[in-house]
């Protein structure tokens, strides 16, 4: 990750999943707080998928080197 902390990453997701916890005590609302929670959830996973391939240093396609966008092929 590169000199990045957990934190900085996560921050977004671990505060919508806190937004669920006080969601479900002010409200007793499981629905919402289910879909809270899940839509917290989903981003911490995408981003632990995405970040390794921030500034091309994670896992990606290989480069074809004789392919340019104008040439089409």
């Amino acid at each position: 990750m590169r000199g990045m902390t957990f934190v900085k990453y996560f921050a977004l997701p671990l505060l919508i999943v806190a937004v669920a916890g006080i969601y479900w005590l002010a409200s007793y609302d499981p629905a919402g707080s289910v879909m809270l929670l899940i839509f917290g959830i989903a981003m911490g996973l995408m981003g632990l998928i995405l970040v390794p391939t921030f500034n091309d240093v994670g896992p990606t396609a290989p480069v074809d080197e004789d392919w340019h966008e104008s040439r089409g092929a």
